[in-house]
């Protein structure tokens, strides 16, 4: 099983950006925090300004900010954000999915994982990660 790099990333990023709620921060500040490449990064913020997690403001005073309060926003609004589902099965969504004779059951499987992962994203909030205050 993988977390994509979009998903690490974008955590990451608005765990900074929570961190230090005081004032905006650029996208290379962040990416230098987290040793995240700052192109790729770039990209990552497009995607959660277009969720409306994250808002902009251009110039030398600018930056990113959180667009919500941390307590608000979930680890799942954020995967969401950047990569649409959860969980995939080699690139595809679990809708549909079937398979036929012994291996019938294995759907099942990854529908359960797909919700185990649902409840652990939905129920961690993004200052829960950023107070450290993460259940093991």
């Amino acid at each position: 099983m993988q977390i994509s790099a979009k998903a690490d990333y974008a955590v990451r990023a608005l765990a900074e950006l929570a961190a230090d709620a005081g004032r905006p921060l650029t996208c290379e500040a962040i990416a230098t925090s987290q040793d995240i490449p700052f192109r790729f990064l770039k990209g990552v913020f497009r995607d959660l300004r277009q969720a409306g997690l994250v808002r902009s403001q251009r110039g030398c005073e600018g930056g990113y900010w959180l667009a919500r309060d941390p307590a608000e926003m979930t680890l799942a609004d954020i995967v969401l954000a950047v990569d649409g589902a959860f969980l995939t099965l080699r690139g595809e969504q679990l809708d549909g999915l079937g398979y036929h004779g012994p291996a019938a059951g294995l759907p099942g499987v990854w529908r359960g994982m797909e919700e185990h992962i649902r409840q652990v994203l939905t129920s961690t909030a993004l200052s829960d990660l950023v107070g450290e205050r993460l259940a093991a």
